[in-house]
């Protein structure tokens, strides 16, 4: 009779034990709250991204397709690129896209620059009323757009900089969240490798530019990627501020098939996937820095 190895029932143990817990050491939930957390993600996944999809579906529907039948169909039954086709013909589209292309960048590349600088300086530097600065970036969240549109609609006329994309520009050059943001994270970088550095006779600019700024470089992505989506779906201030078409942005823009032509959905639909879609690419493109950014101010280093 062979001799049973002392070994072999603590194993057997140990894994049925080991499998009730998840990698992370947690106890591992039952069957009924996955299958529930997971309808609620569905859920959520349908009331975010259905509405998307849904338009989708019906600027690739034709003319001859009914769409407002009953049940309704999310896939066309003949797809075209007419209606897209259509909307070039209708408006200038594109000139309004590249437009707006031109205030997504610059927005882009002011926040950038502007809240990393702001936000190095609140966070790394020592200077009177640090901490009443960055209370006033808090407070100038809370004020409302509506509330000071006014005000800035005033100071572009008075630098006679209205009906010109710089004036779009101008007053979300730099926003106060991204500023926020970038305080904190480079508040959230060990003070070590800086004091390292002042050590060896760096100042601060070659200690922002060579050791705080590329420990950032997600932060920054998400500093990006909310400066063009909101310069991109600005409508209300160039709105006011613009008044030649030729300076219209694509949200303007397409404020046209809403109008003049309200009836052809198909229309409105297409002009909406336009407008939607370089956000989609832009956020493919950076997803991976956006997501390392969300967690650089999460955890302290």
């Amino acid at each position: 009779m062979s001799a049973e190895s002392p070994a072999g029932p603590r194993s057997g143990n140990r894994s049925r034990i080991s499998a009730r817990f998840t990698a992370d050491g947690g106890r591992r939930p039952p069957l009924w709250q996955l299958v529930l957390r997971y309808l609620l993600l569905l859920a959520v996944f349908a009331v975010l991204v259905g509405p998307f999809l849904w338009q989708l579906s019906t600027s690739l529907k034709g003319s001859g397709e009914d769409i407002y039948s009953y049940p309704p169909k999310l896939l066309p039954a003949h797809p075209t690129l007419h209606n897209f086709a259509k909307v070039a013909d209708l408006i200038p589209v594109w000139d309004f896209a590249l437009n707006s292309l031109k205030v997504a960048v610059a927005n882009v590349l002011t926040n950038c620059v502007g809240a990393a600088l702001a936000g190095y300086a609140l966070a790394r530097l020592r200077f009177g009323g640090r901490k009443l600065t960055a209370v006033a970036f808090v407070m100038a969240m809370l004020v409302p757009v509506e509330s000071i549109i006014i005000a800035q609609f005033m100071t572009m006329r008075d630098l006679e900089l209205n009906n010109t994309l710089i004036a779009v520009v101008l007053p979300g050059c730099v926003g106060a969240l991204n500023v926020l943001l970038m305080r904190n994270a480079f508040a959230n970088l060990p003070y070590e490798i800086e004091e390292a550095a002042y050590c060896d006779g760096a100042n601060a600019w070659q200690r922002f530019t060579r050791i705080a700024l590329p420990a950032v470089k997600g932060t920054l992505a998400v500093v990006a990627i909310f400066s063009f989506m909101g310069a991109w779906d600005d409508f209300l201030w160039p709105l006011i501020v613009l008044s030649d078409q030729s300076n219209f942005t694509l949200t303007i823009g397409l404020n046209y098939l809403h109008g003049t032509f309200a009836n052809d959905q198909r229309l409105v639909a297409a002009g909406t996937v336009i407008a939607v879609a370089p956000l989609i690419v832009l956020f493919a493109c950076l997803q991976r820095y956006f997501f390392r950014g969300v967690g650089e101010g999460a955890v302290k280093g």
